[in-house]
């Protein structure tokens, strides 16, 4: 089993209207999909990012606001140099039983509040409900983006987290499969859960 990593992605909160969130799930996994098998096309996509940071803080299209990260243009810069390096992976494939898992998760969030995967071991209770998973498992939750090209960009920089855990779950090459669900979140406005898994088969 992977590290389950929850990535608090508040650099993103400020957006455009957003798809639906079944929609947006369907998006994450596209844009997932692309940087798994185009990475340097994702490293294009953060160079321009770039562009729109003042210190540690950008400002989105639009708007006058600037937005604050931990770690400013450094952690763009490192995630441009690993997406250099990385070689194309297979896509992943949509798993509906591991977004039941997911949506499981969004739902108790939406009611609650709260953050995080829960007690240890929560993860893993939650995904085996819907079925039984081979080689391994992993989970990432956004908090904040709600776009999907902002959800997976930052999960790939990832901000203030200092073993890129999300990013090392993008790019994990024992994943085959995955289920995303997103809805609204009363603090963090969207939150979006991916669970992925080396296979999956449906109870």
């Amino acid at each position: 089993m992977k590290n389950a990593v929850c990535c608090f992605l508040l650099f993103f909160c400020c957006g455009v209207a957003h798809a639906d969130s079944g929609t947006l799930a369907q998006q994450v996994l596209a844009e997932t999909n692309v940087a798994r098998q185009n990475p340097q096309r994702y490293a294009q996509y953060i160079r321009e990012f770039k562009r729109s940071f003042i210190g540690k803080g950008y400002r989105l299209p639009g708007s006058l606001d600037v937005v604050m990260t931990s770690e400013g243009k450094g952690a763009l810069d490192e995630a441009v140099r690993f997406l250099a390096r990385q070689r194309p992976l297979p896509a992943l494939s949509w798993s509906p039983e591991l977004a039941k898992a997911a949506d499981e998760l969004v739902r108790e969030q939406t009611a609650s509040g709260e953050t995080g995967h829960g007690e240890r071991g929560d993860m893993k209770k939650r995904i085996e409900k819907y079925g039984s998973w081979r080689s391994s498992i992993g989970e990432n939750i956004s908090y904040g983006p709600d776009t999907a090209r902002q959800v997976v960009m930052g999960l790939i920089i990832d901000d203030g987290v200092p073993d890129r855990g999300h990013r090392k779950n993008v790019f994990d090459r024992s994943f085959t499969t995955a289920g995303i669900a997103c809805g609204p979140h009363p603090l963090y406005r969207t939150i979006c859960v991916t669970d992925f898994a080396g296979g999956f088969k449906g109870r």
